[in-house]
């Protein structure tokens, strides 16, 4: 059988611009840019420290015997930081090299970033998905000459030039770390405004997906985006390092996606990259 990752690069290069990427924090993970899952476990040390308790490097098991419950990113930035703004100021750091991260190269792109931006310079991709709040993507495309338009609220969605128009775009569904407007908590994330969900339903009817670094497990305004599309254009190609969860496995089942095995983001990318490079 071929290769699955053989079949995409054929794809791409006889598709050129019909595909769309939707990336999530595993792509910008290898930067040190930190997950979900790392971010609630220093603000639960945090609410330890503030307790004065000893948790030691089991923060997340002192939680779960002290609330009686699993530890939730959504519940703890919601009573930690109670409004959008404090959110964002909160998070801000998470995204920005301090000088020792800086020395060290870390938040900064990847050769997964440095690779979609290849793809995009060649056309090979026009646009990009992410529920990433980092600017690594469009660092790594400046870095190319080409300065990407981004969309990551309503009001950009509302104003923007049709799809068909656009040669690099970005769209931050849940917004950009420096908009005090970024999405975080359950309740803002089980809905997206109209023009996002309107955006995002015409990039799943006529692109193609593939998916990589993301787990599909939080974001249900972006699974109902993805099951109400009706349209199935192009293949579609699911990039997982391991066994997919309960929602990815859905997604992948309900629209005929190809699930991928790969090492990682920067490995999946450069290949991708080196094959397309093959076929030119």
């Amino acid at each position: 059988m071929i290769d699955p990752l053989i079949s995409l690069a054929f794809s791409l290069q006889s598709n050129k611009g019909a595909y769309a990427l939707l990336i999530g924090s595993g792509v910008s993970r290898p930067a040190g840019i930190p997950t979900g899952w790392e971010i609630t476990l220093e603000m639960v040390r945090k609410v330890a420290i503030s307790s004065s308790a000893e948790t030691g490097d089991a923060a997340d098991q002192w939680y779960r015997e002290t609330y009686q419950k699993e530890p939730d990113y959504s519940e703890l930035l919601d009573q930690l930081c109670k409004s959008n703004t404090e959110r964002q100021q909160y998070l801000k750091p998470f995204f920005e090299p301090a000088d020792e991260e800086r020395e060290e190269g870390l938040k900064k792109p990847t050769a997964a970033h440095n690779a979609i931006a290849e793809l995009m310079a060649e056309g090979y991709i026009r646009v990009i998905i992410t529920t990433n709040f980092d600017r690594l993507l469009e660092q790594a495309l400046e870095a190319r000459g080409i300065v990407p338009v981004v969309i990551a609220n309503a009001d950009q969605a509302r104003g923007m030039l049709p799809l068909v128009h656009q040669k690099h775009c970005i769209i931050k569904i849940h917004g950009d770390y420096l908009d005090t407007r970024i999405m975080n908590t359950e309740n803002e994330l089980s809905h997206y405004p109209p023009e996002m969900d309107q955006l995002l339903d015409r990039v799943f009817d006529e692109f193609g997906i593939i998916f990589c670094g993301w787990s599909g497990a939080w974001d249900p305004a972006l699974r109902s985006a993805l099951s109400r599309a009706p349209s199935r254009r192009f293949s579609s190609y699911w990039m997982s390092r391991g066994d997919l969860n309960d929602d990815a496995a859905k997604i992948v089942s309900d629209r005929g996606i190809v699930p991928v095995k790969i090492a990682d983001a920067d490995t999946f990318f450069s290949g991708l990259s080196e094959k397309l490079a093959s076929l030119r």
